[in-house]
């Protein structure tokens, strides 16, 4: 049966919707507003230390973390994520118990999802933001300026339930 023109439309209008926000956003490791080289290889090392939601460690490890998630209502996050987590999506967090030495340093992830930083009982807000498409092994780059206290990583609204992150001094 073909369908009639009004609902034929209706998927032409729809299609066209979803492409144009598609279309938005960038696509291709090229299109990072930083290079990310670093990043990317840190979340796709073989050696990536590998956590439990709520685990924490001494030290900011130098190549990339894979974290477990949990559905949202089972990973008992330290603060409500700043934005609502989409529902069917998975979250986590992790804690440092040293503190990093203060500055700037990227958050890179391997899929798309939202990142807190809480420090000092607040969370942090970011003064940078990079992400693409269609780049194999990252998603997304955010920098945060950390001050010299310990601090959590919050994920919420990812899509599967391990993701690889990268914490990393800026350059």
């Amino acid at each position: 049966m073909i369908p009639s023109r009004p609902a034929g439309t209706a998927v032409l209008l729809g299609l066209l919707t979803i492409t144009a926000a598609r279309a938005a956003e960038p696509s291709g490791c090229d299109k990072f507003k930083w290079d990310i080289a670093r990043e990317r290889a840190a979340l796709t090392a073989a050696d990536r230390q590998k956590l439990d939601t709520g685990a924490e460690i001494a030290a900011l490890p130098a190549s990339g973390l894979l974290l477990t998630l949990r559905p949202l209502m089972d990973a008992k996050l330290p603060s409500p994520p700043e934005r609502a987590p989409k529902d069917g999506t998975f979250a986590g967090f992790m804690r440092t118990s040293a503190a990093p030495k203060a500055g700037i340093y990227t958050v890179s992830l391997s899929a798309a999802a939202w990142i807190d930083i809480v420090q000092d009982g607040k969370i942090l807000k970011p003064t940078a933001f990079s992400g693409a498409t269609d780049c194999e092994g990252i998603r997304k780059t955010v920098k945060y300026e950390l001050g010299g206290q310990p601090f959590a990583l919050q994920i919420s609204s990812a899509p599967e339930a391990v993701i690889s992150i990268a914490i990393l001094p800026a350059e």
